[in-house]
């Protein structure tokens, strides 16, 4: 894979999602991927919804969460900073997204990540430079 990929919260989450086989599959081999080749990048945001989707709507124990999140420790991890707000308010006025989607977008560019993997933006669109991928598709 070319250039930083920022990864969405959805890929971890359905990472780890043993009611899905087919998206934890794939989304294990991007993630793995991702590792081998050190392009991958979330954030902050992407690690709280994480933690916040697997116990809540996953039902993983909270230990075992937060033992996940650590292997995310591979990735570079982005800094909410108010500037990343600011220009995530910014983008979702200008291309009306949520705000949470526009955080995500906002953070990836920050990082100077070339593409975003999502299941939750439009694919084949680019915001802020950044090109949206749905690798489950």
């Amino acid at each position: 894979m070319s250039g930083k990929t920022f990864l969405d919260t959805n890929i971890l989450v359905y990472a780890v999602d043993e009611d899905d086989a087919a998206r934890r599959s794939t989304c294990r081999a991007v993630i793995a991927a991702l590792a081998a080749d050190g392009s991958g990048v979330i954030s902050t945001q992407v690690m709280q919804e994480f933690y916040v989707a697997a116990t809540r709507k996953l039902g993983m124990p909270p230990l075992a969460a937060k033992t996940v999140l650590k292997t995310f420790a591979v990735f570079e991890v982005v800094q909410v900073s108010p500037s990343t707000i600011e220009a995530a308010i910014d983008c979702s006025v200008l291309n009306t997204l949520s705000f949470r989607d526009a955080l995500i977008v906002a953070s990836a560019a920050s990082a100077g990540c070339t593409r975003l993997f999502t299941e939750d933006l439009n694919a084949g669109q680019a915001v802020l430079g950044v090109a949206i991928e749905n690798p489950l598709a």
